[in-house]
């Protein structure tokens, strides 16, 4: 079912547009979501003075950081629907403002029960530009260079995530703890000042508003395959995906992956400041810098996976196979087992500091690989309302994951030893080097087989108005599928 009713050379196809303007609605998206993913670990830099300043202990502290992402959590469930029904740009500018309203809570707050109410509402309303991202991408450049702009987009998490603690440990260092939130706070509004003028990108919401301008009676399209009914959303983003990760076979493997991947990426910002200070005696400051290599690592990822698309894409004589986004992901998978050891036995005073942090890098490095080729591999696994499920389902689980494991890793560390505790990861690691060779050999066969691969839709016992079926469309249909991004 088609998704919107914007035509291929329709002027206002955010395809056709200028350059100028495709860049800047693609640098409003890159820039909210690196402020939000910013707001999650820059809280790291302060988890010494919030100990002291509430009495608290290391576990307790650590809370306000998971709560952050227990409050992303929710956005794949509930952004789809709220942009499926205001656009894309008026969300951007309502969830980053409300999320500034929190962090200027937390850095009030008077007691740590306010701080981590505040750190979760931060999330949940600021989620929706993790998540959003990825569908203001896909409105406005090409189906068939879908890795090379996820690669863009994908490093926005990462670098805003990894610029955190380099910038948090000089500010906390000055002014403490609440000087993190301040930050934040400046940060959106600088990120909301810059995003005021961004142009809507949705393809059904586009129509919607130009005939709102033109006096005439909204458009006739096809209903949301994301769902009208209350009934109908909770089945496409919370019914399904608890389904598919217990009965599909791919959304099972590609969460797992997902899963482990965020859980260590994660687990880096509480322990890696942890190991530098204690082991090699590194100053906050000095251990904050330390992240630089992350966004090393995160910026080879894009250009090795830019680079590998093109050259797939420029070898293909038709259109290229979904499995073929999978190559990155292949070396990717190596890259994260190997990195963890490497980190993991490294980490001592006889070896050099370099040792540990290179190893961190090598491990953004696989990890970001691994994201890029297993999303975009989801995006055209199933039809529309397939897709969006599987999507919610691995975003949704690699984010609680994500938000658990470092409640629990500073005890891993402190009863097993630095080493062993990673190694448990990378034991866990090792099997998921096999789920891109998998996918590539017998993805198509698991598809076919798949009850989400058939020509399902929410809304299959409505028929198509007959105008709509000679109607262009987008090289992906499912627009309001490419709401799932985080």
């Amino acid at each position: 079912m088609l998704s919107h009713t914007l035509r291929a050379d329709d002027p206002d196809n955010p395809m056709n547009w200028p350059t100028y303007r495709r860049v800047y609605a693609s640098a409003v998206a890159w820039a909210c979501g690196f402020t939000v993913a910013f707001g999650i670990t820059i809280y790291t830099s302060g988890l010494t003075d919030i100990m002291a300043t509430f009495n608290i202990s290391m576990t307790k502290a650590i809370s306000g950081y998971s709560l952050y992402l227990f409050g992303i959590f929710f956005a794949p469930i509930y952004s789809p629907h709220l942009a499926e029904r205001y656009g894309r740009s008026i969300l951007y500018l309502i969830c980053l403002f409300v999320c500034g309203l929190f962090h200027l809570g937390a850095a009030f707050s008077q007691s740590f029960a306010a701080l981590a109410a505040c750190r979760f509402f931060a999330g949940l309303a600021g989620g929706p530009c993790l998540v959003l991202i990825e569908g203001t991408f896909a409105d406005i450049w090409s189906a068939e260079t879908t890795n090379t702009y996820y690669s863009f987009l994908g490093v926005a998490s990462y670098f805003g995530a990894a610029a955190g603690p380099i910038v948090g440990n000089f500010v906390v260092q000055a002014g403490g703890w609440r000087w993190a939130e301040y930050t934040e706070l400046m940060l959106i509004l600088v990120v909301f000042a810059f995003a005021i003028g961004m142009p809507e990108t949705y393809g059904r919401e586009i129509p919607r508003r130009r005939n709102k301008v033109r006096s005439l009676a909204p458009p006739s399209q096809p209903l949301a395959e994301s769902g009208v009914t209350i009934a109908q959303m909770a089945t496409i983003t919370v019914i399904n995906p608890l389904k598919q990760l217990v009965f599909e076979p791919i959304v099972i493997m590609i969460s797992f992956c997902l899963a482990l991947n965020w859980a260590v990426t994660f687990q880096w910002f509480i322990t890696v400041p942890v190991v530098l200070q204690t082991v090699y005696g590194f100053s906050p400051q000095r251990a904050g810098i330390a992240f630089s290599g992350a966004i090393g690592g995160a910026s080879l990822a894009a250009l090795c996976t830019i680079a590998i698309e093109q050259a797939i894409f420029r070898s293909c004589k038709t259109t290229m196979a979904i499995e073929k986004r999978l190559i990155p992901a292949m070396y990717g998978s190596v890259l994260i087992t190997s990195s963890i050891f490497w980190v993991g036995w490294t980490a001592k005073p006889s070896i050099n500091y370099l040792s540990p942090i290179f190893g961190t890098a090598i491990f953004v490095w696989g990890g970001l690989h691994v994201l890029i080729s297993l999303v975009t591999y989801l995006f055209d696994a199933y039809p529309p309302a397939g897709t969006l499920s599987a999507l919610t389902a691995a975003a949704c689980t690699r984010i609680a994951v994500a938000g658990i494991i470092p409640l629990v890793i500073i005890q891993a560390f402190m009863n097993l030893g630095g080493n062993w505790a990673l190694s448990i990861f990378g034991f866990i690691s090792i099997p998921c080097i096999a789920v891109p060779f998998v996918l590539y050999k017998w993805g198509p066969a698991l598809r076919a087989r798949s009850p989400y691969s058939k020509s399902m839709s929410i809304h299959s016992h409505i028929p198509v108005p007959m105008e709509m079926s000679h109607m262009g469309s987008q090289p992906y249909e499912g627009a309001e599928m490419h709401n799932v991004q985080v």
